[in-house]
């Protein structure tokens, strides 16, 4: 039964599972300005418990969000939005949080919360024990009396996407939706139309790659090295390279034979770091499979394994679009050039990050503006490519979430 009564909306289902609240959800949203102080305790609060709940520990993903909702982050983020009592939250937010990155629905929530705004948040029905772990958590400080409004006003569900019903629903009640996800799943959830003065924000499939000067990798010290490959691996393994912002491709800049030797230095460093990856059989077959497709359709330079940990596909020269390279369980394309103008015509708007090494961010930063390029919104050193922030693909979660009174 999906329908409204009086001042509460019934969301009561058998095909809603609820990890955050239960199936009574206030239609009254009272949005709040930007960084209300509620908020900003309630996530503080949360940020505390994630890193005291033992079985939290044992994901990195976890440990990051906490990290980044701690009270010092918040203050930071107060400072930055210091003028915004001219705004308040937009009211109902509604969530589709990706599948293939299980903490993205915690970041989501939070981006909501923050701008002023009731949250909805549909997760993926994978099993992810992140998921399962966050909403625990976060269940045990909404307890509180103090937190009684955003108890009220936020939920966490899981439902078959196939259920197009319960998405109609959530789409006409919401004030605004936000879509991550590819773009089959963009395309499906827009069948379910929004409400006349409702809005959208969608993440689409994007594309990552990385950019290294090859002579600062023979300038490296062993132990500088070795932190450059667990920064490497920490942004493409952890997530088995499936995140958008995971770089695929290596672009390797500089004096030719100083790159050859800069190439064998770190990429044997990568397979040291990944070794202790848990590669399935599975894993492999689909990897090596992926391969012979790319032999098949590419014009390869060369080839290089390091046992199935890890396959370099080095390029003679790119594909029109570079954004139909992508790796899986460690499979990585590496191409040289000289300057970054080279790559011009390649960068369309589906790229995102580029994550790089002994390159200044201003320079690259200057070239995209300089060249007027349709793709990059994001310039992150190696090891911060997953790292989610207030600004993500180019938008600002505050006001993009949030509404300016005048």
């Amino acid at each position: 039964m999906l329908r409204l009564g009086g001042a509460v909306i019934l969301m009561k289902s058998d095909k809603i599972q609820y990890l955050v609240g239960d199936e009574n959800f206030t239609r009254e949203i009272i949005p709040t300005v930007p960084l209300e102080e509620t908020i900003c305790c309630f996530l503080e609060e949360l940020s505390k418990r994630l890193r005291e709940e033992e079985e939290a520990r044992n994901y990195k993903d976890i440990l990051t969000f906490a990290f980044w909702i701690r009270k010092a982050n918040i203050e930071r983020l107060k400072k930055v939005y210091y003028h915004t009592e001219c705004r308040l939250g937009k009211g109902l937010i509604f969530h589709i949080a990706p599948s293939n990155v299980p903490i993205n629905f915690a970041f989501s929530f939070v981006f909501g919360l923050l701008a002023g705004n009731g949250n909805i948040i549909r997760v993926s029905s994978k099993n992810f024990p992140q998921i399962e772990i966050v909403c625990r958590v976060i269940n045990k400080v909404l307890k509180e009396d103090i937190y009684k409004k955003i108890r009220e006003q936020n939920k966490i569900i899981s439902y078959d996407s196939q259920e197009r019903e319960i998405t109609d629903y959530l789409s006409k009640l919401c004030d605004m939706r936000i879509i991550w996800g590819g773009d089959k799943t963009i395309e499906e959830v827009r069948r379910s139309p929004l409400s006349s003065r409702a809005t959208e924000i969608t993440f689409a499939d994007r594309y990552s790659f990385g950019m290294i000067q090859g002579e600062k990798i023979l300038e490296m010290s062993n132990m500088e090295l070795k932190q450059l490959a667990l920064d490497f691996y920490n942004d493409t393994y952890l997530m088995d390279q499936n995140a958008c912002s995971s770089p695929h491709l290596i672009f390797w800049k500089g004096n030719k034979k100083k790159i050859e030797e800069a190439k064998e230095k770190l990429w044997e460093a990568i397979y040291q770091e990944a070794m202790k990856y848990e590669l399935a059989d599975i894993k492999v077959s689909d990897k090596y499979t992926k391969l012979c497709e790319y032999a098949v359709d590419l014009s390869i330079k060369k080839y290089r394994n390091y046992e199935n940990i890890l396959y370099i596909i080095t390029l003679d020269k790119l594909p029109e679009d570079i954004t139909k390279l992508r790796g899986k369980y460690g499979l990585f394309f590496e191409y040289e050039i000289e300057e970054e103008e080279e790559l011009n015509g390649y960068i369309n708007s589906k790229v995102q990050t580029c994550s790089y090494y002994g390159i200044e961010k201003d320079e690259i930063r200057e070239w995209v503006i300089d060249k007027r390029l349709r793709g990059i919104d994001r310039i992150v050193p190696f090891g911060k490519a997953l790292d989610i922030g207030i600004i993500w693909d180019g938008y600002d979660m505050i006001r993009s979430l949030s509404r300016i009174v005048c």
